[in-house]
C-alpha cells in the first residue's frame, strides 16, 4: 500500500509540474503577444521623421519661393548656409548646409539638404518639380538628446502652383504640395532602414493661421492611401496608411490636432490606429485648444490595448 501511495503522490507531482511547465511556456508565448512596445515605437519613429521632413521642408519651400517661409523669420534657415553656384549643363544644385540650433532652439541640425532644379524653372508655376537628397542629415533633440540622421532622394512638386505667402490673397485659398521617394533612416539605436515616402500637402487659410492637410497618395500590393512603408527598426515590414487625413495647425506649434493613420505589420499580425487630438487628461480636444496626447489602439495576435503618448 505505501509503494502503490508514493507512485501516486509521484505521477500527481509530474502532473503538477507539467501543468507548471506548460503554463510557463504560455505565459513566455502571451508576454510578446501582450506587447505594444513595437507598434508605439514605429508610431513614435513615423511621427519624428515626418516632422523633421516638414521642417526641411518648410527651409526648401522658403528659400524657393524667397518669401514665403512658415518661420517668422526670413526664407533663409537659422543657423545655415546657403550655396548655389554649382550649374552643370541645364540644371542648377542649391545646397543647404546647417550646423547649428533651429529657430525655436529645440533641435541640433548637421548636414546637407540638395536641392535639384532646371535654370529657368520657377517654383511658383503648376507642376513644377525639384530633386531633394537629405545628405547626413542629422538632427538631435535638445529637450531629450536622442539623434536621428537622414539620408534621402525625393521629388517636391508644387502641383497647384503658387506660394504660401499667397494664401488668402486674390482668391488663392489652397496650395497642394507632393513628396515622394524614400529616406534611409539611422535611429538612436543605430539600426538603419528605408522608408518609401508618398506624402501629399495641402495648404489651407492665411500666414498665421495656416493649417496643413496631410494625406497619403502611396500603394503598394493591397495597400492603399499609402504615406509611409518600409521597414520598422526591429526590421519588421510595416505599412502606414491615413485613414482621415491629418490636420496641423500653425497655432499649435503645427502638432497635428486631428485625424487617423492605421500602422500594419502583416507577417506578425500586428496593428494600430493611431487618432490625434487628445490633451494631457487623454481627453478628446475641444474648442479649437491644442492638443498635446495622440491615442494608440493597438493590436498584436489576439490581444489589443490602448495607449495614449505625447507629441513631440
Amino acid at each position: 500500500m505505501k509503494t502503490i501511495h508514493l507512485i501516486r503522490t509521484g505521477a500527481l507531482l509530474l502532473a503538477l509540474t507539467g501543468l507548471t511547465l506548460t503554463s510557463c511556456k504560455k505565459d513566455k508565448l502571451d508576454e510578446g503577444k501582450n506587447d505594444s512596445t513595437s507598434l508605439t515605437q514605429l508610431s513614435t519613429d513615423e511621427m519624428n521623421v515626418e516632422e523633421i521632413t516638414n521642417d526641411a521642408l518648410q527651409d526648401v519651400e522658403g528659400l524657393l519661393s524667397y518669401q514665403g517661409s512658415l518661420k517668422s523669420t526670413s526664407g533663409i534657415p537659422c543657423n545655415a548656409t546657403i550655396d548655389s553656384t554649382s550649374v552643370v549643363n541645364d540644371t542648377i544644385t542649391i545646397y543647404i548646409t546647417y550646423d547649428g540650433l533651429s529657430c525655436n532652439g529645440r533641435k541640433y541640425r548637421t548636414g546637407q539638404v540638395e536641392i535639384r532644379k532646371q535654370v529657368g524653372s520657377h517654383w511658383g508655376m503648376q507642376g513644377a518639380s525639384v530633386n531633394i537628397r537629405y545628405i547626413n542629415f542629422s538632427v538631435t533633440r535638445v529637450a531629450t538628446g536622442k539623434t536621428i540622421i537622414l539620408n534621402s532622394n525625393k521629388t517636391f512638386t508644387n502641383v497647384t502652383g503658387g506660394f504660401i505667402y499667397m494664401l488668402g490673397q486674390n482668391g488663392f485659398t489652397s496650395l497642394v504640395h507632393r513628396l515622394s521617394g524614400y529616406v534611409s533612416v539611422t535611429f538612436d539605436n543605430n539600426t538603419t532602414r528605408s522608408w518609401n515616402i508618398a506624402r501629399q500637402r495641402t495648404f489651407t487659410g492665411v500666414p498665421g493661421e495656416l493649417v496643413l492637410t496631410i494625406d497619403g497618395f502611396g500603394t503598394s500590393g493591397e495597400y492603399s492611401n499609402l504615406v509611409v512603408w518600409g521597414t520598422n527598426r526591429n526590421g519588421e515590414e510595416f505599412y502606414t496608411s491615413i485613414a482621415e487625413s491629418v490636420v496641423h495647425r500653425e497655432v499649435c506649434e503645427w502638432h497635428p490636432v486631428s485625424g487617423i493613420k492605421i500602422h500594419e505589420i502583416p507577417t506578425a499580425d500586428k496593428s494600430a490606429t493611431i487618432t490625434f487630438g487628445y490633451d494631457s487628461n487623454n481627453q478628446p480636444v475641444t474648442n479649437g485648444d491644442c492638443p498635446t496626447h495622440y491615442r494608440v489602439d493597438w493590436q498584436n495576435g489576439t490581444y489589443t490595448g490602448t495607449s495614449f503618448l505625447p507629441l513631440m
